[in-house]
């Protein structure tokens, strides 16, 4: 493989997979930081659906902030969501979590629990992004984040049942079909 071609893969796909480290079996072993301090242990969520998605404020799909908030509020009985910052396209988060907590909450109410920044593809991948993407891991399916706002969906008993593309709304009759089964 030519350099060339391993860089434009490399832009592309990301960095190779490696053998994660440390990357629990099961969603409900995941402990992470919080983006306002504190930790989000997902062993609460226990009988819950889950959605993860990885989040940025100066990306073109930024105003789904306000359909995750209103798919949580509407749904929050039976749904958490957890936004994960993340800075790996085009530098579209670029802020400190303090500065990202202070633009969800003015720009868009939001109350589901945001992690801390982490980055969600390449060499530094955070172990729950390792588990999201990785089939070995989550026995769903192998993926990678395409783009910022890429939502995993978990069900009820901690399997990774679907995948939705960033362009995917929040409030999709998709989403909220898969959401509500």
């Amino acid at each position: 493989m030519s350099l060339l071609t391993m860089l434009m893969a490399f832009f592309f796909w990301g960095a190779p997979r490696q053998a994660a480290h440390n990357v629990p079996s099961r969603i409900y072993d995941y402990k992470v930081d919080g983006l306002e301090g504190g930790t989000i242990d997902f062993s609460q969520f226990k009988g819950k659906k889950i959605l993860i998605v990885n989040t940025a404020s100066k990306c073109g799909f930024t105003p789904q902030y306000a359909d995750l908030e209103k798919l949580y509020e509407s749904h929050k009985d039976k749904l958490v969501i957890v936004g994960f910052p993340a800075n790996n396209f085009m530098w579209q988060e670029p802020g400190t979590n303090t500065e990202i907590a202070a633009f969800c909450q003015k720009n868009y109410g939001v109350h589901f629990p945001m992690a801390a920044k982490i980055s969600v593809k390449g060499k530094n991948m955070a172990p729950i992004y390792q588990w999201l993407t990785n089939k070995d891991y989550n026995h769903y399916q192998n993926s990678s984040v395409k783009w910022n706002f890429q939502k995993y969906l978990i069900d009820e008993k901690g399997n990774l049942v679907a995948i939705f593309p960033p362009s995917t709304n929040p409030m999709s009759e998709e989403v909220i079909k898969a959401v509500e089964q």
